[in-house]
């Protein structure tokens, strides 16, 4: 899930702001007070508890993901002559996995479905992903695209794709005269 607003949260460009301006904007006037240390943590921690209560219209700043599609974790090894991607995919159907290859780009794609009760009235806990899944990988090696060279297999929740790496001739030397 994404936020809508990181207004709890500085994002990289502001932190890197706020430490490179940090000398001109802390500097006090001869006549301006400073504040304490714990004045200002005390004010610092009530805007945070401030900024992450939940609304009374069930928008709580989170959106559903519907934009962003999940990514699949994966792990991408080779041996002396394959290229393997393995990803847990547990609770996928076959029927729910697209799995193709254009130019070296591995493309995984598929729907996380069963996470889903329509007599839920309150999420109290929701770490599991339901729904889109995509992941996009660039193969690291030459590999051959063609289907007696790939084999793609579901078995316990673990997709392995395997591929015959293309057989690189070592280069010739070239005796100079």
């Amino acid at each position: 899930m994404a936020r809508k607003t990181n207004d709890d949260m500085l994002m990289e460009d502001e932190l890197a702001a706020a430490f490179l301006e940090d000398d001109a904007t802390t500097m006090l006037e001869p006549d301006e007070p400073a504040a304490a240390p714990a004045e200002e943590a005390a004010a610092a921690a009530h805007e945070e508890e401030e900024a992450i209560e939940p609304s009374d219209e069930g928008d709580d700043g989170w959106e559903t993901g519907d934009d962003f599609p999940g990514q699949l974790a994966v792990d991408v090894y080779e041996t002396a002559d394959k290229l393997v991607i393995k990803a847990r995919t547990a609770g996928i159907k076959k029927s729910d996995l697209n799995v193709s290859i254009h130019d070296s780009i591995l493309t995984i794609s598929g729907v996380l479905s069963g996470g889903e009760d329509d007599q839920t009235t309150r999420w109290h806990i929701q770490e599991c992903y339901w729904g889109e899944f995509s992941r996009t990988i660039a193969l690291p090696v030459a590999v051959r695209e063609d289907e007696n060279s790939v084999k793609a297999e579901l078995r316990d929740g673990v997709l392995t794709i395997t591929f015959e790496k293309e057989k690189v001739e070592a280069p010739k030397v070239i005796p100079v005269q």
